[in-house]
């Protein structure tokens, strides 16, 4: 398959190939630059995708989403009220959701019974239309804990493992713990209430990495992020700062963040204009300034929506993406964060998340220049994941 564009952002760095041109076979980038060079390369009888006008980029990454929630009201009570043969159907359209606005490749941090894992599976092996799925499986809570419901609270060493087991033997890539509390959860720690002690924490880091998988902590309290990095997580999800009268982004802390690679995602709502509303104006605005923070220091941000929760639905990574335009960040930065900066958190740094030769080929074609307008991604021509064009089911 030859692609050509006006525009393909190729590389490590993704500089710009004016006239471009892309040659995908048996599922990988066999050949990226400028047109004339490639169709050399080309076999006469390869199909040729000509765009005028447009872009091709690496597709894109949503590092955190939860396929088992349905984005609606109360999407713990919709889970709550299927089993999974009702609920899987619904996980698979989910997942068609975020190709088709050319999500590639998807972080799910916190499925039920696994439902995930084996929806990755069916997805790699052609059977199922989606993203490729990396999956944490059961996120580790303690008992009443955050996300209970899914299945994985825990009491001591023994069940840690017990559940690790289980997760490993299933497929899961990534482990998530419930550092702090969450919103989602009723009755539940609030959200900035830790949910482990560091020894805690520092235990089931140390369980995981044994194991040679790389922990995902979801931390909104100041606390439990303080005690994420000592622990030495590899990502920190949300990262707010929350105190239980604000915010309070620790600087020297931020510092160890930087200093080790740890990886944030702040997750942000791909409807995070309307937080002023619901939270008011003034806690919105610190909200926002504590990601502003982050990025003027120099953390490694990497993109995700939270899709399944309320108002994230999973066609929103191009709107959440927004958020940081409007902090200020150049979309060069932005679109990194959903490209290769993404790929290096979920250790896929050399598999996909830029193109290059060697690489999958995951792309996405879109009307425009992203790097002038971000907008543009919102104009999807076509996505090509694992080297299959994505067509619609429906």
């Amino acid at each position: 398959m030859l692609i050509t564009a006006d525009r393909v952002l190729a590389g490590p760095d993704a500089h710009t190939i004016h006239d471009g041109a892309v040659l995908v076979r048996d599922g990988l980038v066999a050949c990226v630059g400028p047109r004339e060079e490639v169709q050399r390369c080309a076999k006469p009888d390869e199909p040729w995708l000509a765009y005028p006008g447009a872009t091709v980029l690496p597709g894109l990454i949503d590092a955190h989403v939860h396929l088992c929630f349905d984005a609606g009201q109360d999407p713990v009570a919709t889970l709550q009220g299927q089993d999974d043969d009702a609920l899987f159907p619904d996980m698979a359209v989910h997942a068609e959701q975020l190709l088709s606005i050319g999500v590639t490749t998807a972080r799910d941090l916190g499925d039920r019974n696994g439902l995930a894992l084996r929806l990755g599976e069916q997805v790699a092996a052609g059977t199922a239309v989606g993203p490729r799925i990396i999956s944490a499986g059961t996120p580790v809570t303690p008992h009443g804990g955050h996300c209970w419901f899914l299945g994985g609270e825990v009491s001591g060493a023994d069940e840690i493992r017990s559940l690790f087991r289980r997760n490993i033997a299933a497929g899961a890539k990534v482990i998530k713990v419930m550092e702090t509390g969450g919103g989602l959860t009723k009755g539940g720690a609030k959200s900035w209430e830790s949910q482990f002690t560091p020894e805690e924490l520092g235990a089931i880091v140390d369980e995981a990495h044994q194991a040679g998988l790389p922990v995902a902590a979801h931390a909104h309290g100041t606390e439990g992020i303080v005690a994420a990095v000592e622990a030495g997580v590899d990502t920190i999800e949300h990262c707010t700062w929350m105190t239980p009268t604000g915010f309070e982004v620790r600087e020297d802390v931020l510092d160890q963040i930087i200093e080790k690679g740890i990886h944030i995602c702040p997750a942000v709502s791909p409807h995070w204009r309307m937080l002023p509303q619901i939270f008011g104006a003034e806690r919105a605005e610190a909200m926002f300034g504590a990601v502003r923070r982050m990025a003027e220091a120099g953390a490694r941000l990497i993109a995700g929506t939270d899709a399944g929760v309320q108002r994230a639905g999973f066609d929103g990574l191009p709107a959440s993406l927004a958020f940081y335009e409007h902090l200020g960040l150049p979309a060069s930065r932005i679109l990194a964060m959903a490209t290769s900066e993404a790929a290096n958190a979920l250790g896929l740094s050399d598999v996909t998340g830029q193109i290059s030769t060697g690489y999958s080929a995951d792309l996405l074609v879109v009307d425009g220049d992203p790097l002038a307008d971000l907008g543009a991604l919102k104009n999807v021509k076509a996505v090509i994941a694992a080297g299959k064009r994505y067509e619609p089911t429906a």
